[in-house]
């Protein structure tokens, strides 16, 4: 009788020599493993991660259209940095900039200049070293001193001070007026002077999801040039709102239609709905970006400019962003944008109702977002509702808001796309059910009657 062989290809994962041991974690393995088993150990392991769609601390995208993942997968190989091997690639990169630079009403729409980026955390960095050189090439001219360079700033995200302390600028933090969600024109007399490199407006404040007045700041600042001759330039920090104000708030004047605003950083991979990994930071005009700062290589196969933190990343975000715009278009991310307000504003009518809470933000005029604070003295805490809340997998970021505003305790509910409204429902239930457990002093869900089979 002949005997069968059962092909290798059908041999089950998990009982091959690498699921019984545990995997390397301070060596290389001597021998390799079947790529199979590779991949199930890993994907295993990462089940332990949590579900990013119920992450609604992060303004990351968490969700992409199979298109999306199929251009991503066939860019592997595609380095941004080489643009005299992916001509098509840089061309599309390109393209994205003019696009940003007409949707943000620049002047010389089609001359102006900007870049990609890993991030708006590096696009911030990019915009500062901008306005430090420019600074510094001004007082020189002056004859004046350049060796104390200051930015000023209401409640800003870290890479502002990632920036200040890696490119020795001192960082001026204006604080929290009592009531207010950010900086305010009225507190910038007191921080600004000659060495001031700029002032930083944010679009989209991370601790409250508001945006500042970007208008009524270059206002002020041209009083203060009126007035002292001093002649700040405004950076616009648009991470989150620049692919939000376009579409949902056309009538808001925040970008380039300002003359004094000189630049403008925002993420793809945020509210611009491309997978992690994309910024910008586009100019006003291609003059203020000082040459000096651009560098030239020509050993990749062609002489080629490039401005950027780092070298080498890979493409295929560019292009995503690129899909996006084309796929999209005006239409789609006012529809994307304007389903995530609704479900926000859904979100902050069940919040209200709760007589725990004050809210701070109601997910209009601004991000599609919440946020908000508990109304009086309360026997728990928000980082106790956090904790509950993650019993059911929902991380929901527990914070104070920055100086002078720091006695105030807030949790902050971001909407992105691919979040439903049935899914914030389920969100608003758990907080209520978490209220009543926290409010009784019961902190343990009750145990449910269980089926046995």
């Amino acid at each position: 009788m002949a005997l069968h062989t059962v092909s290798s290809s059908a041999e089950d994962t998990f009982t091959m020599p690498l699921s019984e041991r545990t995997l390397a974690k301070h060596r290389i393995p001597d021998v390799e493993s079947d790529p199979r088993a590779v991949y199930q150990a890993i994907r295993a392991e990462l089940l332990l991660d949590g579900n990013s769609s119920q992450n609604l601390a992060t303004f990351c995208t968490t969700w992409s259209e199979d298109e999306v993942r199929r251009l991503m997968a066939e860019s592997l190989d595609k380095n941004m940095i080489d643009k005299d091997e992916y001509p098509q690639t840089a061309e599309m990169e390109s393209r994205c900039v003019h696009i940003l630079a007409d949707l943000w009403h620049s002047p010389a729409r089609r001359d102006t200049v900007g870049c990609s980026t890993t991030g708006s955390s590096e696009a911030c960095m990019l915009g500062g070293l901008a306005l430090k050189r420019r600074w510094r090439q001004r007082r020189e001219a002056e004859g004046g001193p350049a060796d104390r360079p200051n930015l000023v700033a209401g409640p800003v995200q870290v890479c502002w001070e990632k920036f200040a302390r890696y490119f020795d600028v001192e960082l001026r933090q204006v604080p929290l007026e009592a009531g207010a969600t950010g900086l305010r024109p009225g507190q910038l007399r007191r921080y600004v002077d000659e060495n001031t490199i700029g002032v930083v407006a944010i679009l989209g404040v991370t601790f409250t999801c508001d945006y500042e007045p970007v208008a009524e700041i270059a206002k002020e600042l041209d009083a203060i040039q009126a007035d002292t001759g001093l002649d700040v330039p405004l950076h616009v920090d648009a991470a989150s709102g620049g692919f939000v104000a376009p579409f949902l708030h056309p009538d808001l004047t925040w970008d380039f239609a300002i003359d004094r605003v000189s630049s403008i950083n925002t993420s793809g991979h945020k509210y611009g709905l491309s997978p992690l990994g994309v910024g910008w930071v586009v100019w006003r005009a291609a003059d203020l970006l000082p040459d000096d700062l651009v560098f030239n290589v020509d050993y990749l196969g062609g002489s080629m400019p490039t401005f950027a933190l780092n070298f080498s990343r890979p493409g295929g975000e560019v292009i995503a962003q690129y899909y996006n715009l084309l796929r999209l278009g005006r239409d789609g991310y006012r529809r994307v944008h304007q389903a995530c307000a609704e479900t926000a504003r859904y979100l902050a009518e069940r919040i209200a109702a709760m007589p725990q809470f004050a809210l701070l933000y109601d997910g209009d005029g601004a991000l599609p977002a919440v946020c908000y604070t508990l109304r009086q003295e309360q026997p728990f805490t928000l980082y106790d509702l956090s904790e509950q809340l993650r019993m059911r997998g929902w991380q929901v970021p527990t914070y104070p808001l920055p100086a002078d505003r720091q006695d105030t305790v807030v949790q902050r509910v971001l909407v992105r796309h691919g979040v439903g409204r049935d899914e914030i429902a389920l969100l608003a239930d758990d907080i209520e059910h978490a209220l009543g457990r926290l409010s009784s002093g019961t902190t343990r869900a009750p145990r449910q009657p269980g089926f046995h089979h």
